[in-house]
This record gives structure tokens, sequence and C-alpha cells, in this order.
């Protein structure tokens, strides 16, 4: 006779415990399975979200890695200038996996209008810049056409637009204060075609983008030079390798220097959010687990004296516990299922519609970004399964203590 098939036939009709003490216990367990697979999933998504979208608009106002002259000191305004002529430019040809090579440069500014002035920095592009990041955060209007020699147009954040009130193809006036401060400052006359909103204050309120011809003048440079170069790279984990690439390959009086070494602090911090998840993981596991052992107990507890006749009846140890532990693994996965189901309809609503907000001011964006990697999730959910199981061997071990004797008699 195959005594796994009657165990697990017996197993299986024991499921139908709508009158039995194990019912509520089973559903809080299966309930904290589902709530942990939601939590894992939105800290993952969340947090992994969070540091892609910082990352993004750090490179998307900075470059991936920035070539400067070394007597810049580091500063955002850019004071010597370096030749076009060099070797990497327009495309480096001995490093791969660099998008793109585009020439910069910055000069500080006052915007005046009839009734207010505030601080900028003009930040001059040329047609070689990408403009994919600013086409994805641009709110009104258009992206300027730097392809002729000089054009009065820029672009401005939403943020000068609403300090300055500045309205789409409103004019207005930059001063930039000489070297010799007796003498008159330089104005400009330019034009806001677009407006941008990325969310990052801290670039927001400071950056206008112009044709580089306006700082090229007023500094007096060639049409050959320019602030520096910004490196745009097709994979951010090599950011630190191409970085000490690009620099072992240009001359000796160029500094070139990456985000992460640029601004220290802020990926710092973004860093600490791995820590986050990985504990709000191991908590979620663990918490998961304990319930899921007290769930076991109850049942192998519930079913003693069924153990007992399947003992004195021959049936191994082993095999007893198997059929337990595939009914704690059918338990687990229906956790799984709808902690799924609703945490996927969350993220999803999140990515979609936006419905949690953020202060940009302390997190540099407006709503919690999401970031969705199904690979990410089948390896959550495979881990918490695996682990799960593990957890639930060690209440199986009981079933050996039990006596087929006692049991039997046991009520």
């Amino acid at each position: 006779m195959n005594y796994e098939l009657f165990i697990a036939k017996r197993i299986i009709a024991a499921k139908q415990y709508k009158s039995s003490i194990s019912s509520p216990i089973i559903k809080i367990a299966i309930s904290a399975i589902a709530i942990g697979i939601i939590v894992m999933m939105i800290a993952i998504a969340t947090g992994f979200g969070l540091q892609e979208k910082i990352r993004e608009k750090l490179s998307g106002f900075n470059g991936h890695i920035q070539i400067t002259n070394f007597d810049n000191n580091n500063s955002e305004i850019t004071l010597n200038p370096v030749s076009k002529n060099q070797d990497f430019y327009p495309e480096f040809t001995t490093i791969t996996n660099i998008e793109n090579v585009q020439v910069f440069a910055t000069k500080g500014g006052i915007i005046r209008t009839e009734s207010d002035f505030e601080g900028i920095i003009l930040k001059g592009v040329a047609k070689d810049y990408n403009w994919t990041f600013f086409n994805e955060y641009l709110v009104e209007g258009t992206i300027p056409d730097f392809n002729n020699d000089v054009t009065n147009d820029v672009l401005i954040s939403k943020e000068i637009s609403n300090r300055l009130h500045i309205n789409l193809g409103d004019t207005f006036n930059i001063l930039f204060v000489k070297d010799d401060p007796s003498k008159a400052p330089w104005l400009r006359v330019v034009k806001a075609v677009g407006i941008y909103n990325s969310g990052f204050q801290e670039f927001d309120e400071n950056f206008v983008i112009a044709n580089i011809r306006h700082i090229q003048k007023m500094n007096r440079w060639t049409e050959d030079q320019v602030g520096g170069f910004e490196v745009l790279i097709t994979n951010f984990d090599e950011i630190g390798l191409k970085s000490s690439q690009i620099y072992k390959e240009t001359a000796s009086t160029l500094n070139s220097q990456s985000i992460i070494e640029k601004y220290p602090g802020i990926f710092e911090w973004i860093s600490l959010f791995d820590n986050n998840i990985y504990l709000i993981i191991v908590i979620m596991i663990l918490v998961a687990g304990i319930n899921m052992i007290t769930a076991l107990l109850v049942l192998i507890l519930e079913r003693t004296q069924m153990i007992g006749i399947l003992k004195a009846l021959g049936s191994t140890d082993v095999s007893i516990r198997k059929v337990f532990l595939y009914n704690a693994g059918y338990l687990v996965l229906k956790g799984l299922f709808w902690g799924n189901l609703i945490g996927l309809t969350i993220l999803l609503a999140q990515k979609y519609g936006g419905f949690i907000t953020l202060n940009p001011e302390t997190y540099y964006v407006s709503e919690a970004p999401v970031y969705i990697d199904f690979w990410y999730i089948l390896l959550l959910n495979i881990c918490t399964l695996l682990l799960c199981l593990l957890m639930l061997i060690v209440p199986t071990l009981l079933i050996a203590k039990i006596d087929p004797v006692k049991s039997i008699k046991f009520e």
C-alpha cells in the first residue's frame, strides 16, 4: 500500500478546517506571507527607484563624467577654457560604452525683471548636446534650437518661472559682472522658449540653459574654446571604471571627475537605502517564517492522533514530514500569490498615477519613484519560499517525538 499517498489524501482532507482551531492561525500565516512580500516589493521598488531617479537627474545636469581644466578647482563656474581640439572629441575611439561627448560652459549671472532679481548659473551648450533628460521634464514650450551660430532662446525651470514671474515666450535680462567691477556689466536679453521641471530644486532654482556662444563671447574665448566636456555612458554601474579610463586617456592638464566624486554626500546618502532594503527584507522574512512555524506546529498538534495511526501502519517520520512540508509550501505559495497581486497593483498604480508624493527639498523628487524589475521580483519570491521552507523543517522534527501508542489515545 502507498502510505505516502494515503497520508497526502488525509492531509488534503484535513484542510477542511473552517471549524478547527488552526483556521485563524493559518489565515494569519498566509496574511503574514502576503504582507511581507508586499512590503519587500515596495521597499525594493521605491528604494531602487529613488536611487535611479536621483542618479538620472544628477547626470542630466552634469553628465556622468566631466572633463575640465585642473585650474577650475571643482567650481560650478568654468573659469579657464579647454580647447575642443582633443583626441576624444567628438567621440572616444579607445573606450567602449560611451554614449555621447558634449561641450559645455557655465557663467554666473543675475536675472533682472521689473520687480525681482535673482542669481543664476547660465549653462551654455552646443548642437552636440543630448536633450533626452530635458525632453522628459519639459512642461511648457519647446527645446531651444542651438544649431544656429547665436540664438537668444533659453530654457528655464518652473522654479525660476514661478519665483520671477517669467512666462513662456517672455523676454528678460541677464546681467554678468565683468572682471573689472568698475566697468558696466554685460547685458543679455533672452527669451524663454521652454520651461522644465525636474523636481531637483538645488538645480532648478539655479540653472538656465542657453547657447554656449554667449559665454564664449563674454569670456572672449574663441569658437574652439569651451568650459569642458560632459561624457554620458551607457551603463551607470561602470561609472567608476569609465572615469578611470577617461582620466588615463586625457591630457595631463585636464581633470576628469564622475558625478559620484563631484557629489559624494548625495551618493553616500542614497547608498544607505540599500541597508534599509536589506533590513526590511530580513525582518519581513523572519516575521513570515515565524508565523508559518506557528501555523505548522498547530497543524501537527491537531493531527497528532492521525500521525500516530500512520506510524502504527508503518509510515516513516520522513514521509510524514514531507507531506506536512508540502502542505506548508502550499500555504506559502498562496500567501505569495496574493502578496504579488496586491503588491504589483500598488506599484503600478504609483508608477502611472503618482498618488504618493514626497518633499522635493528633502528627496529631490516630487513623487515616490518606482523601479519594477521582474527578475528582482522573481528572485525575491524564490528566496522567500526557500527560506520559509528551510525554517519549517525545524517544527517537523516534532513528528519524530510522537509516540504511536500515546498519540492514538490523544484527544
